[in-house]
């Protein structure tokens, strides 16, 4: 069983940043990744990384303001928001594959944390 505990979320202005991070109990060999979901709407996937780390996929709505990273000594990853927009308020959620590649569905994910707050004001 792993345990994903997230951090990071908070209130910030249009235009700020905020660096979510995740921490899993155990060593995971599948990607992880970060899902999103507003009042309202539907989980939605916001990026992920494979077990190296070396590779990672960004929605089209968060690339180039959005970056995941993934230090397997700490068993945790990351999720550095810049450039932040009204639209992106959401909880938050953090998941983990046993063992397998980096997916955009929430589906193969067989780990979820509880979710961290992220609000940005206009």
């Amino acid at each position: 069983q792993v345990r994903l505990v997230e951090s990071g979320g908070g209130l910030v202005q249009a235009g700020g940043s905020l660096r979510l991070s995740c921490a899993a109990s155990v060593r995971t060999f599948g990607a992880m990744a970060w899902f999103r979901q507003a009042p309202g709407k539907e989980r939605e996937f916001v990026a992920a990384v494979s077990w190296k780390g070396d590779i990672t996929y960004h929605a089209d709505s968060v690339k180039g303001r959005f970056t995941i990273s993934r230090d397997n000594a700490k068993n945790t990853v990351h999720l550095q928001l810049n450039s932040l927009k009204p639209e992106d308020t959401a909880v938050y959620y953090c998941a983990a594959r046993t063992i397998g590649p980096v997916v955009t569905a929430t589906g193969p994910y067989d780990y979820w944390g509880q979710g961290t707050q992220v609000t940005v004001s206009s």
